[in-house]
């Protein structure tokens, strides 16, 4: 139609998920995501929908886009667990060093806001964590340690994975990083040969 605004709806998403993760939920304003988009806040909300209803659009990209990175990375589970939950937190290495992204964690930062959050989004973020739980534990299982061994070292993992994010926010390096990594694949290592 002519005089009409278009707008590529992926780029947008992407640009609103960037500033939910560089500034947080509550210090991201309906202005701030008019900006990043290119779009007025008519356009935000008829297109992309309110403040939460964005944002939990945002949670889901983010959690999709970094869980495929995740399934893949613990793929050879089964045979390779070890090496599989090395992948995992490889992942987010590289996540966190990659210059064009914001440091931290999207999720990580959604489950500390949660008491700023609506209770349907803080919900959402709650759930958004604990798939990587659940992930590592089923990979963990494949791979020959018992349901507790498992559940144990998958909360575990998950929350080390979460403090990687936390700690490079807060300006650890990454050979700081690596050696956090370090000491929770030794742990497995050593539980998988017992």
């Amino acid at each position: 139609m002519a005089g009409r605004k278009q707008f590529d709806m992926e780029t947008a998403l992407d640009a609103a998920m960037i500033q939910f993760w560089r500034a947080g939920y509550a210090d991201t304003s309906v202005g701030d995501l008019s900006r990043v988009t290119g779009l007025n806040r008519s356009s935000i909300y008829s297109s992309l929908g309110d403040k939460d209803t964005l944002f939990l659009r945002c949670l889901d990209i983010y959690a999709a886009r970094y869980g495929e990175k995740y399934d893949a990375a613990l793929s050879c589970a089964a045979s390779q667990p070890v090496a599989a939950v090395r992948a995992f937190f490889d992942v987010t290495l590289e996540r966190i060093a990659d210059p064009g992204l914001p440091d931290g964690c999207l999720i990580a930062q959604s489950a500390m806001a949660v008491p700023v959050l609506s209770p349907g989004v803080a919900a959402h973020a709650k759930q958004a964590l604990g798939f990587q739980r659940r992930r590592l534990r089923v990979a963990l299982e494949a791979g020959g340690l018992t349901d507790r061994d498992a559940e144990t070292f998958a909360l575990h993992a998950a929350a080390v994975n979460q403090s990687l994010a936390v700690m490079s926010r807060a300006g650890a390096g990454p050979a700081q990083l690596r050696a956090i990594v370090g000491v929770t694949v030794e742990a497995l290592s050593q539980a998988v040969r017992a």
